[in-house]
């Protein structure tokens, strides 16, 4: 057990038993990739879409999910099977293509949860309405790419809309009772501490479901590894990469559960940092620091109030009692 409120811990407790993800691809595109907006993507992309060890999109979902579930079974001996949908942006289509994947996949015996990557600009009132109506039949969340606050990182990146329009669909997204997880990134190009800190004081102040915290890396390829060629803005180090998620899992709301403190790049591609190919090794020091600061494991007790809480918020289980 972690000193922070892992998905590990908060899962075991949530869906009694270990849970882990089944990386889907269900073949959408992106605002951001098909002109609509740009052709390149933010800057950071892959050309997977972020999505590196999903499933083979020339698969259906249903034989995506078999195939992940054999592959998992060697390494994980899981109870409980999470559907998520990770390449590009999973709401960017018509109302009726959403239906056709998720009505099916929410109808599952087999899957207890739905993570749906996607991004702000693609969801419009009718899309969330929707998204509660699963929501009351599955536990269901949304993975939200917001990386930082910082206007100027916003449009660096090419995110593709404002800060004000990722708050504003926050808002709705808690009026709905749809939980989501916040994506951010630390090292982006010319932030320093104080962006971070910012960035870390929104995911406080909003108190999503969930975070994922990255650090960023440079793939072969990607706009950024041109950018960085070009400009050669300073990467983190390992130890201030570190140091700034320490502060982060000091800093943030006690009921997020964080889903991921370090990135995990696919090593093949990958330019720079070269430390952030060990991931294990940084969530290793991670672990070692907050043992050393003498912060308290955290109680089972406190993950079952904390796990109690987002079940009151959570449709799937509410519509149970």
């Amino acid at each position: 057990m972690r000193r922070f409120l892992s998905f590990n811990d908060f899962f075991r407790e949530y869906f009694s038993g270990k849970s882990v993800k089944l990386s889907l691809d269900a073949g959408f595109s992106c605002p951001n990739r098909d002109g609509t907006l740009s052709n390149i993507g933010c800057i950071f992309c892959s050309d997977e879409g972020s999505g590196e060890f999903a499933g083979s999109k020339n698969l259906s979902i249903s034989e995506q999910i078999e195939s992940q579930k054999i592959f998992l079974e060697k390494k994980w001996k899981a109870k409980n099977y999470i559907a998520y949908f990770q390449n590009f942006t999973n709401t960017y289509g018509s109302l009726q293509s959403l239906k056709n994947i998720y009505d099916e996949v929410a109808s599952r015996d087999d899957i207890v949860g739905i993570s749906i990557a996607t991004r702000c600009d693609c969801l419009d009132d009718e899309k969330i309405e929707y998204l509660r109506e699963i929501s009351r039949k599955k536990t269901l969340w949304l993975e939200l790419g917001m990386q930082s606050v910082n206007e100027n990182t916003i449009k660096l990146i090419n995110r593709g809309y404002t800060h004000e329009i990722f708050d504003e669909t926050v808002k709705k997204l808690k009026d709905a009772n749809i939980l989501f997880l916040i994506h951010a990134i630390f090292g982006l190009p010319f932030e320093d501490q104080n962006d971070f800190k910012n960035t870390i004081k929104y995911i406080r102040e909003v108190a999503p479901f969930g975070v994922k915290f990255h650090n960023l890396y440079i793939l072969k390829g990607s706009p950024i590894y041109e950018l960085y060629k070009n400009k050669n803005f300073r990467l983190l180090s390992r130890e201030e990469y570190i140091q700034t998620i320490l502060y982060a899992l000091e800093n943030i709301n006690e009921k997020t559960v964080v889903h991921r403190i370090t990135g995990d790049p696919p090593k093949k591609n990958l330019f720079e940092p070269k430390w952030c190919a060990d991931k294990l090794s940084v969530i290793s020091e991670i672990d070692k620091r907050l043992k050393e600061l003498d912060k308290d494991i955290l109680k089972d007790d406190k993950i079952k109030n904390i796990s109690t809480y987002w079940k009151e918020i959570d449709l799937a289980f509410s519509h149970k009692t």
